[in-house]
């Protein structure tokens, strides 16, 4: 299979069967990995039901809510076990349009992560309070500032990936959950010398269910960068990973 995508989910019964459809009707040879934190709104049972009648959707059940960096760890994992040229991750929740996955492969044959952008043409955002736009804006340009990272959007989570990218970080190294995991692998892929493109996507807020947006997640987005900045400079002189 040349390409997985992986769609951690919680709580998205009213999104998960059309978004699926959705991609599988763009007809590409892409498979669908669903990563359900045993939802109690009835995902996970969803998504069992999908896989039953396609073939090219398949399904992890985890015992909980693990956090979304540990979902996208375990579904990385097991699109490089399944042998995935590509590896896309996106939300369950139609805020990344499926009809920018042909876009995002394209872009891939010439770079090793190619990122959804948001900002990279403006401000591309629909349907946001201002007070979270301006969040999100503000924490990409403090993220930034601190890291040197030199993409519009370092917290989007609509990404392909090369596989030998994958192969080349340690995903058990990556403790990150929220936007700080997209920070996070970003940085190590700078680190690891790859190439990072972008495209612009319009991000839509999601069609149902609620947002798993918290406190948090900001918390740790905040203090992640620095880590990180910390980070980089130990391995950069004193270990290789």
């Amino acid at each position: 299979m040349k390409t997985i995508i992986v769609i951690p989910t919680y709580n998205e019964k009213d999104n998960i069967e059309n978004l699926v459809n959705e991609i599988l009707d763009l007809n590409l040879d892409i498979h669908v990995l669903i990563v359900d934190d045993n939802s109690p709104d009835g995902t996970g049972d969803i998504a069992d039901d999908l896989a039953k009648r396609r073939d090219e959707v398949h399904l992890i059940h985890r015992s909980g809510k693990l956090g979304l960096g540990s979902a996208y760890r375990e579904g990385f994992r097991y699109a490089l076990n399944a042998g995935a040229e590509f590896i896309i991750e996106m939300d369950a929740d139609f805020s990344h349009n499926p009809d920018r996955i042909p876009v995002l492969l394209e872009k891939a044959e010439t770079a090793d992560v190619v990122v959804g952008s948001r900002y990279l043409n403006g401000v591309s955002v629909v349907n946001w309070p201002i007070r979270r736009l301006m969040l999100s804006y503000f924490a990409n340009v403090y993220t930034r500032v601190i890291t040197g990272l030199k993409i519009s959007d370092c917290t989007g989570g609509y990404k392909c990936f090369n596989r030998k990218v994958l192969d080349a970080i340690n995903l058990e190294s990556i403790k990150s959950d929220g936007y700080s995991f997209q920070i996070e692998m970003n940085v190590r892929c700078i680190e690891k010398g790859f190439k990072i493109a972008e495209i612009p996507i319009i991000f839509i807020d999601r069609h149902a269910g609620t947002s798993k947006m918290s406190k948090k997640i900001v918390r740790e987005a905040v203090f992640t960068v620095w880590r990180l900045r910390l980070g980089s400079f130990y391995r950069k002189y004193f270990r290789k990973e």
